[in-house]
C-alpha cells in the first residue's frame, strides 16, 4: 500500500465524492488506489442492525461499491480494498504514514453535526503524515475547475511540503496554480485580534510582499517550469483572503502544524474548512 492514495469510507453518501476524488488522484498520479472502512466505527445513521456479522456484510457491501466505481471511473488503475476492526481514526492514521495522500468526505455546510465537529474527520486531519483533501458531498466532478490555490504565508523550509503538494498536484491536472500572500493578518494574542503593526507605506509594504513571494516561488517554479502560476498578494487576514481566492477553484492547499496542542488545527485551517465550497487539502508541515 506504500505510496498509494488511500480513501476513507464510512458507508454514508458522503463516501461518493471521496471515491470520485480518489480515483482521479491515483489515475492523474499513477498511484494505486485503497480503499479503508473501519465496520466498528459506522455512524449511527447507517439503517442495520448493530449485530457485528451485519456490519462487517454492510462494509464488504461499501468496499464493492467503492472498487466498481472507480475501476468504472478509470479502468485499469491498480485498486485494493481493506475492511477493519480497529477504531477508524486510528487506522487511517496509521495508513497514513506510507500513504502519498488521503481523501475523506465531508457532509458540507451546515448543520452542526456536519464535518467540522465529526470526530472521525477532525482526528484524521490532525494526526495523519500525509497530505489529507477533504471533498464535501456536493462536490460532482474532481478538478472541474483548472485552478490549484495554494496559501504561500509561510517562509522557508516550513513551505516546502504545502507547495511541493500543490505544484504536484497542479502539474499531475494540467492547472494553474495560484500562490496566494495576505498581508496585515490580523496577530491574535489570547485570542483578541491586535492592531496591525505600523511601519512602511501600504504601497512599500505591499512590494516587499510581493517580493517575499516570487523569491518563495522561484525555487518551485523552476521544478515544474510546466506550471501556470499566478501570483496574488492582497491585504487583509489569511482565512478571507483565502475563500475569496478559491471561489472558482478546484482545490486549496493549506498547511498545518505538527504536533499542534490543544488545538488539533490552527484557525485559519478550520475557517477554510468550514467555509470553502471546493475540496481542501490539509498537508502537514515539517
Amino acid at each position: 500500500m506504500g505510496g498509494s492514495v488511500v480513501v476513507g469510507l464510512d458507508g454514508t453518501g458522503n463516501s461518493l465524492p471521496a471515491v470520485r476524488w480518489g480515483a482521479e488522484e491515483a489515475a492523474a498520479r499513477g498511484l494505486p488506489l485503497h480503499f479503508l472502512h473501519s465496520w466498528i466505527s459506522q455512524p449511527l445513521s447507517i439503517p442495520i442492525a448493530q449485530e457485528a456479522a451485519n456490519k462487517k456484510r454492510y462494509g464488504a457491501e461499501v468496499l464493492a461499491r467503492a472498487e466498481a466505481m472507480a475501476h468504472e471511473l478509470h479502468p485499469g488503475i491498480p485498486v485494493t480494498t481493506e475492511q477493519v476492526s480497529e477504531n477508524a481514526v486510528d487506522a487511517l492514521v496509521d495508513r497514513s504514514r506510507q500513504a502519498t495522500l488521503m481523501v475523506l468526505g465531508s457532509r458540507g455546510h451546515g448543520a452542526i453535526a456536519g464535518f467540522l465537529l465529526g470526530s472521525v474527520s477532525l482526528h484524521v486531519l490532525g494526526r495523519t503524515e500525509c497530505p489529507v483533501v477533504t471533498v464535501r458531498e456536493e462536490e460532482a466532478v474532481a478538478y472541474g475547475r483548472p485552478e490549484v490555490v495554494v496559501s504561500a504565508q509561510e517562509a522557508g523550509t516550513t513551505s516546502e511540503a504545502v507547495l511541493n503538494f500543490a505544484f504536484a498536484a497542479a502539474a499531475a491536472h494540467h492547472a494553474t496554480l495560484r500562490a496566494v500572500r495576505a498581508w496585515e493578518p490580523a496577530v491574535f494574542v489570547d485570542l483578541v485580534p491586535t492592531a496591525p503593526p505600523a511601519g512602511a507605506p501600504d504601497a512599500e509594504r505591499e512590494t516587499g510582499e510581493e517580493k517575499k513571494l516570487t523569491d518563495l516561488l522561484a525555487p518551485w517554479r523552476a521544478e515544474f517550469p510546466d506550471v501556470d502560476v499566478v501570483e496574488q498578494v492582497e491585504p487583509g487576514r489569511v482565512a478571507p483572503v483565502l475563500l475569496r481566492a478559491c471561489s472558482q477553484a478546484s482545490l486549496l492547499v493549506v498547511g498545518r502544524r505538527m504536533q499542534r496542542t490543544p488545538m488539533l488545527l490552527g484557525p485559519v485551517v478550520f475557517a477554510v474548512l468550514h467555509h470553502s465550497f471546493c475540496p481542501v487539502a490539509v498537508v502537514p508541515r515539517t
